[in-house]
């Protein structure tokens, strides 16, 4: 089960207790105090693992503790520290604090360790309150307690493309199209019910991480269909890609505004992400009407035909596209940086769709 955001308790390890204890032996006059110090209490630590990605094994732990730190001994014995708790997150997760909303931290890396509650110091046992006045001290300290913070865990998986569309568009077919993804496809609508994370090659070297999310509708921010909650799996991505039905009984242009609204009405930094438009199921339309569909979306958007491209498009078919990267483009300037028909059920333009988006990702690794 695919969970993407838990509430939880946790708490550091309580230091142990100093001891009180006395030098008891034969043949030795005075032995004095010799209580050992109590034990650290154990630390709370997140970790960072890509063998994880659901937030799904923490629904039933309310509260995670470390373990307490042993009690100081006689012989000026240290008593064991409590082990430290490590707690395993998949990447994209941020700690935040539940009652201030603060971002505490935020583990993207795989491998990243970061502690995050400090354990409670052992008391220390009566030798250390010896003194010429006080040769026989009795008491010693109590550990000190641990740390307790109440906090959310909210997964937002990161991906360097992130897909947009209606239900049924053909996001899931795209994505097992051209990456290791498999997410279940249906002819019907909401199939997909939860992200799905999908690395494109480029190549034998280069490659890219392509997020799929549930599709969305008109007042989908108001709560409607499934909502927009999954677009926070998307929020990290600095590219998105409108995918476009023109076979679907929706208007395009209704389709590109509706998806735009609903995304900038979820994140305002969304909604200036350089983006891209995939006009798919070009395989469905009639040949004679695919012209007068795409060329009429292009014009649409105030933009025109263009042959000219170093991605091999077909040149059958009319698209758009920009001549470089433009680190501005965004809603507020209302351009694209391409828009292409594809069909991924006969592979029509996919490749050249793959470089296209790679170009688009190299910009912002720069």
């Amino acid at each position: 089960m695919f969970t993407d955001s838990v509430e939880l308790t946790v708490s550091s390890g309580k230091g142990g207790p100093g001891c009180v204890a006395f030098r008891r032996e034969k043949f030795v006059l005075n032995g004095g105090p010799n209580g050992g110090d109590g034990g650290k209490g154990g630390d709370i630590w997140f970790k960072c693992d890509n063998n994880t990605h659901t937030l799904s094994h923490f629904q039933r732990k309310m509260h995670i503790k470390a373990d307490n730190g042993r009690p100081g001994e006689g012989s000026n014995c240290t008593g064991k520290s409590g082990a430290k708790k490590v707690i395993i997150v998949p990447p994209g997760t941020q700690i935040v604090d539940a009652e201030t909303g603060d971002i505490l931290l935020d583990m993207t890396e795989h491998g990243q360790e970061v502690k995050f509650l400090e354990g409670g110091k052992g008391g220390l046992g009566n030798t250390h309150f010896k003194s010429p006045t006080n040769q026989r001290p009795t008491y010693a300290q109590p550990g000190e307690k641990g740390e307790t913070r109440k906090i959310k865990l909210d997964l937002k998986l990161i991906a360097d493309v992130g897909l947009v569309g209606f239900p049924n568009v053909g996001k899931s077919t795209l994505i097992s199209t051209v990456s290791n993804a498999r997410p279940e496809i249906a002819n019907y609508e909401f199939t997909t019910l939860t992200p799905k994370l999908g690395q494109v090659n480029i190549g034998d070297y280069e490659s890219f991480v392509m997020a799929d999310i549930p599709g969305i509708i008109g007042g989908a921010h108001e709560g409607k269909g499934l909502g927009i909650k999954f677009l926070r799996h998307i929020e990290r991505t600095k590219t998105l890609l409108f995918m476009i039905d023109l076979a679907s009984y929706r208007d395009l242009k209704e389709q590109i505004e509706v998806l735009k609204e609903e995304v900038a009405s979820f994140s305002e930094k969304l909604g200036t992400s350089k983006y891209a438009i995939a006009l798919t199921r070009v395989d469905i339309v009639p040949p004679e009407d695919i012209k007068e569909l795409v060329g009429g979306f292009i014009e649409m958007m105030g933009l025109e035909p263009s042959k000219h491209s170093e991605f091999d498009f077909d040149s059958e078919l009319p698209y758009f596209i920009q001549e470089s990267v433009d680190e501005t483009l965004g809603f507020e300037r209302e351009k694209p940086y391409f828009i292409a028909p594809i069909s991924s059920a006969t592979h029509k333009n996919i490749e050249a769709l793959k470089y296209a988006l790679f170009n688009l990702v190299q910009s912002d690794r720069k």
